[in-house]
Order: C-alpha cells, then structure tokens, then sequence
C-alpha cells in the first residue's frame, strides 16, 4: 500500500456528514487521520463507517451560515485535537433559479454558505497553521465554473469565487509551508443534485465523456488524499485537479430555444 505520510495528523473537515465529504473522512481516518467532521446534519453515518475502517473521528452540528458558530468550532477542534494539520471546506449548498426569477435571499445564501463559510474558516485555520509553520487545504470546487449553466448565476458564482478565492489563499500562504488547492468533481449522487428531476441527472451523465455516467464518490478519495500528503504533493500548491470523466471538456449544452425563452417568462 502507498505511504501517504498522513498517519497521525489531524484534520478538520467541514460538510463531512454525506456525499464527498463523507468519503474524504473515510479515506483520511483510514490513514490513521484524526478527523473532526463540521456538519449541519447528524454525521453518525460517516463516524459509523470512520469505525469499520478502524479510524478515529469526532463531529459537532454546527450551521456554517453563522460566523460565530463556525469560529467557535474551528477554535474548540484546534484546542481538542491539539492541532489542526489538514483543512478540508466541502460544505456547500445549491440552487437553481432563472436570472428574471432569482430571488436576493437565495443569491445572499449561496454566497455565504459556499464563500464566506470558507473564508471565516480558513482566517482561523491559516492563522493557526501558521504559528506551526505547516498545513494543508483542500477547497471542494465544481465544474460549473467551466460554462455556465441555465438557472446556476448564483451557484457558478458562488464556485468561481471559491476558486479565485483558493488562488490567492495559496500565494500567501506558500511562504510559511503551507498548501492550498481545490478538487473539482463533476457529477456525482450527494445531496446537492438529489432533488433534480432523473431526466436532468441522465442527461448530464450523458455529457461525461469517459463513460456517461455519474461518479462515485469513492472515486474521489485517492486524489484528495493526494493533494492533501505533503509527502506525496509537497511542490503542488494553487491547483486544480479535476475528478469529472472530462466533463469540463465539454461545450455547454444548447438547449432549443423555446426551453430557454421559458426560464424567464
């Protein structure tokens, strides 16, 4: 088995209770990560399955939308673990909604989920991985950065935000060791697509060039433990690795265009 030098860190993972955040505590705590999982649903499911691959993780309920909420659980997971090596932002929440129709509260609410949530976090984060002159971050982005999608204003600009936002943690972070990067997936079966009509998650399934499926998030375990090993990425920081089957390789989708006319009349 590869070494991924990641036994015995520590790790702070947000948006752990299902889908790909489920899987990345999995796959850190089955490398001897300790795991701290943020969540605003019950994560018993994933501490259950942390225990069959023998790890070790805890959780606390904590909704990201509040600042105070969120710095209270970095500060308690810093004090509890002793330290905070790894930081893992996958929390993220989605809406559709046509630009004519795009409600001020939806719009304010993806921006502080997907963005600042990140932001408040990796302000105490950084700040700490500094004092300790090391750390890795790894920022879950989306390929909906790569081509807009009808009825995605304020989800594509809440992910093109974060990935502009992960650039610049990188080249301030970099001079005291630490890493930042994103993983970018494509389409997978989590929370945030859950509720799309079948025929909307088949035909984007349709799009992935390298099978026209959906991916399972079990495919995404192997690359984030990548990026986020010092020993295996030690000179890889501000990239974006890709987990999409060539999705972002596509062109977008043009649909008829009484379909189109239809979303804002």
């Amino acid at each position: 088995m590869l070494d991924t030098g990641l036994s015995g860190l520590n790790a702070l993972v947000t948006g752990g209770a299902s889908g790909i955040g489920q899987s990345i505590v999995v796959g850190l705590a089955s490398q001897g990560v300790v795991v701290r999982v943020i969540d605003i649903r019950s994560a018993a499911d994933s501490l259950a399955m942390v225990r069959e691959v023998g790890g070790t993780a805890s959780a606390v309920l904590v909704d990201v939308r509040s600042e105070e909420q969120l710095e209270t659980a970095v500060e308690d997971a810093i004090t509890e673990l002793g330290a905070i090596d790894i930081f893992v932002n996958v929390a993220a929440v989605y809406a559709a909604q046509a630009v004519t129709r795009l409600e001020s509260s939806v719009w304010a609410d993806l921006l502080q989920v997907n963005v600042t949530a990140c932001v408040v976090a990796c302000k105490k984060v950084a700040a700490h991985m500094i004092r300790r002159g090391r750390g890795s971050v790894l920022i879950i982005g989306s390929t909906v950065v790569t081509a807009p999608s009808y009825a995605g204003a304020a989800y594509r600009a809440s992910k093109t935000a974060l990935r502009s936002y992960m650039e610049t943690l990188a080249v301030e972070l970099a001079p005291f060791g630490i890493r930042v990067n994103m993983l970018t997936p494509g389409p997978f079966p989590t929370g945030l697509v859950r509720d799309l009509p079948a025929e909307q998650r088949t035909a984007a399934a349709r799009e992935v060039p390298l099978g026209q499926r959906e991916g399972d998030v079990s495919e995404l375990r192997a690359a984030a433990l990548f990026l986020l090993s010092d020993k295996l990425a030690s000179y890889i920081t501000g990239s974006e690795l890709f987990i999409d089957g060539g999705l972002h390789l596509r062109p977008l989708y043009i649909g008829p265009v009484e379909e189109v006319r239809e979303l804002n009349q």
